[in-house]
Formats: structure tokens, C-alpha cells, sequence
């Protein structure tokens, strides 16, 4: 995974914050995060929902019934950064971190699995809920 990821984040720098491939026309950034064990520094790319000027990310781990482990990264240490492509150029955004509610999440998940179809299917693989998390400019 961490090949296919390099290759993802090399693209999404080299074009704008635009990618091929999987991510073809989707809404794309680059979360980084501290591990919550290891103190390393990581870089996720990943699909996000405008949501509220914030930007709304899925711990769907397609559909596996154990959360990613960016998500635990972010719960240790939710003060983060993401790169987000704007106007043909990539912005590196200072953002915190926070697990939406049950109530919170409901309409933003719902949004989710409508514009991208796939994400009901990781919903139907797994017994876990699968966390919303929105990221808000520090």
C-alpha cells in the first residue's frame, strides 16, 4: 500500500491537488498525522466532503471491520495538517480534528454513500460504523 500511496501523493503534488486513476474526478487531499505509537510522520491520501468550510473524511478502510490507522492517529494527536489542491496549486492547511457524533454524522455519511456509491458498499461489508471525521482550519 504505501507504494500505490507514494505514487498517489506524488501525482496529487506534481498536478494541482488532481489525480488519475481511482481518484479520477474525486475530491482529494492529503492528511498528515503523527502515529499515535511510533511518533512518525504519515501522509494519507484520501477522498474528503466539503462540509461547513471544513472537510469531512471517512475511516471506511473499505469496508474492513478495523479502523484505518490514521484514524487512531488522529484521536492521539488531532491537531494535524492537510495539502488540498486550490486553483491548480497544493495548500498546506493547519486543521483539528473531531469525530462527528452519531447526530453529526448521520447527514454527511448519508451524502457520502449517495455521491460515491462505493462507500455504502464498504457500510454493507462491516459490522462497525464507520467514523466521520471533520477537519476545521486551526
Amino acid at each position: 500500500m504505501s507504494a500505490w500511496n507514494d505514487k498517489v501523493i506524488a501525482e496529487f503534488r506534481d498536478n494541482g491537488g488532481k489525480v488519475g486513476g481511482n481518484f479520477a474526478g474525486a475530491p482529494l487531499l492529503l492528511l498528515h498525522t503523527t502515529g499515535a505509537k511510533s511518533g512518525e510522520a504519515r501522509v494519507n491520501p484520501m477522498m474528503y466532503q466539503a462540509v461547513d468550510g471544513g472537510w469531512a473524511v471517512f475511516a471506511s478502510y473499505a469496508g474492513l471491520d478495523v479502523n484505518p490507522a490514521w484514524f487512531h492517529n488522529l484521536k492521539a494527536h488531532p491537531d494535524v495538517a492537510i495539502e488540498a489542491g486550490t486553483e491548480g496549486e497544493v495548500e498546506t492547511i493547519d486543521v483539528h480534528a473531531k469525530v462527528l457524533t452519531p447526530d453529526e454524522r448521520e447527514p454527511v455519511w448519508e451524502e457520502q454513500k449517495r455521491r460515491y456509491p462505493g462507500f455504502a458498499e464498504y457500510e454493507q461489508k462491516t459490522d462497525r460504523v464507520i467514523p466521520v471525521v471533520l477537519l476545521t482550519r486551526r
